[in-house]
């Protein structure tokens, strides 16, 4: 389980965010979305959310969200049996001391702890350096068969990373990731960074969001759902009472989950 460390985002850091550029990779990647055929999910489909272990097939929804790493080609295989869409969750945000690729990362893209064991920012201003570690990553989820990417902590630049990493860099960074997964003919989604769904909707085919409801944020994922695109929501604290009357006239995918991500779930 690993999710993004909330932070407020500074009123200087949020005029930064409608930054655009040219030829340094902050244009829109609409243009080179990759084939037609990739899935894309609409709004209101039902989910589940699984990073704590391998995955269990028992739950009777459309769409698993599951680590592209502790899971094989032959369940993702088992759950497109099953009819379900398949989503690859890989962090590339942070390097993560557990996962077998760990020392490909040098030193000189690591920055202070997320708060999360074992977890260090990473850099996202060297793109050079990180870009092929990254497709490799989704080359991995390409070929277990996955149909979408969740990419995991692509809002850095709210937090204290122990680089000087601006909105611009962030835009840069998320788009170059969108970029990997629709050439690899997956789709892909924006991971919170509410602050930034404005510039980067066109690149995303979903969003993934923790906790919307409870910081009144809800209606700022509302133009993934107008361009008919899911929004895949979880809860940890707030009961179902309180957000799924909410969610539902939203269009908002929600549920409860507790934090280490496991089978449990209560849905709306």
């Amino acid at each position: 389980m690993r999710h993004t460390v909330r932070a407020a985002l500074l009123a200087a850091v949020l005029v930064l965010a409608g930054c655009s550029g040219g030829d340094d990779g902050t244009t829109s990647s609409s243009d080179r979305s990759g084939p037609q055929h990739r899935w894309r999910p609409q709004p209101g489909l039902a989910w589940q959310w699984q990073l704590d272990g391998r995955v269990d097939p028992s739950v009777d929804v459309p769409v698993y969200d599951i680590d592209g790493f502790e899971n094989t080609a032959a369940d993702v295989a088992r759950l497109h049996r099953d009819g379900r869409k398949v989503v690859c969750y890989v962090n590339v945000g942070a390097w993560e001391d557990f996962r077998p690729d760990k020392n490909a990362f040098p030193r000189s893209v690591l920055g202070k702890r997320n708060g999360w064991a074992g977890e260090r920012w990473l850099d996202i201003r060297k793109i050079s350096v990180l870009r092929p570690l990254m497709e490799r990553r989704f080359d991995m989820c390409r070929d277990k068969g996955f149909d979408a990417v969740e990419p995991d902590l692509v809002e850095g630049y709210g937090n204290a990373t122990g680089f000087p990493l601006t909105a611009r860099d962030q835009l840069r960074y998320n788009r170059m990731i969108a970029r990997i997964a629709h050439e690899r003919g997956m789709s892909v989604g924006l991971k919170n960074d509410l602050a930034q769904i404005p510039q980067l909707l066109a690149d995303f085919d979903f969003a993934v969001n923790e906790e919307c409801a409870q910081y009144g944020e809800c209606a700022r994922l509302t133009p993934f759902i107008a361009a008919g695109k899911a929004v895949f929501h979880v809860e940890y604290a707030e009961p179902t009472s309180s957000f799924c009357a909410e969610s539902r006239r939203l269009r908002l995918s929600s549920m409860r989950k507790k934090l280490e991500l496991g089978v449990w779930r209560k849905p709306c």
